[in-house]
């Protein structure tokens, strides 16, 4: 009998694609608590070609200091993502892309069902765990994907990375999720977990935007 791995395993919570839920923040999945924040980050055509481009690349997680290896590209088929209506209504998902793209340093883009392992520090809190892609978008003016929680992490749930290219000409990055425990230490001490995913969504919007200040302390 094969030994079962990582790559096998589902996400370890059932709200999958509710990073998209336009009422994340106000109804947000039993258990869990939601975040979001987001950037300007430029505008044009450009801009949002080279930050699409970071983010189906796993490079703004790179970029914010988390290491990125084992990736496994997904072939789409479990996890094509539910897409959500402005008025929060589910919608038939896209057609996954179906060719091999890669970044300039060889890197798979990112597909739904990929899988990875993520490893490092950020700030004071250690990242380190197994995660699933659930869904990519990649549409004219808005690319995202979501990754969800395997195992082996601190905590459970979803996060989202969106690149937007508004009617304004403005380009926005946007970080959303949806978290909770999953070890005794964030039971134990559940302040923590909030200043965790501010921390994490610091260093994102940093990665994509260098000249961002913010005052969310270590």
């Amino acid at each position: 009998m094969r030994r079962s791995n990582f790559e096998d395993q589902p996400t370890d919570y059932a709200a999958v694609g509710a990073t998209q839920a336009a009422d994340l923040l106000q109804y947000p999945p039993d258990g869990y608590k939601p975040y979001e924040d987001a950037i300007k980050i430029g505008s044009g055509d450009e801009r949002f070609a080279a930050a699409s481009a970071s983010i189906l690349s796993w490079q703004i997680l790179r970029l914010a200091g988390i290491t990125v290896s084992d990736i496994e590209r997904g072939s789409g088929d479990a996890y094509q993502g539910v897409r959500f209506a402005e008025d929060g209504t589910p919608i038939r998902p896209g057609a996954d892309r179906t060719e091999d793209r890669f970044a300039s340093d060889g890197t798979p883009y990112i597909t739904s069902g990929t899988t990875a392992s993520l490893s490092g520090h950020v700030g004071p809190y250690s990242v380190r765990g197994h995660v699933r892609v659930v869904y990519v978008i990649e549409d004219p003016q808005h690319v995202a994907f979501a990754f969800g929680t395997v195992s082996g992490h601190a905590i459970s749930g979803e996060e989202s990375f969106s690149i937007e290219h508004r009617d304004d000409d403005s380009v926005w990055f946007t970080v959303r999720a949806f978290v909770r425990p999953a070890r005794w230490f964030y039971r134990l001490f559940p302040f923590l977990l909030l200043r965790r995913r501010k921390r994490l969504s610091a260093q994102y919007l940093r990665a994509l935007s260098p000249a961002w200040a913010s005052d969310v302390r270590e």
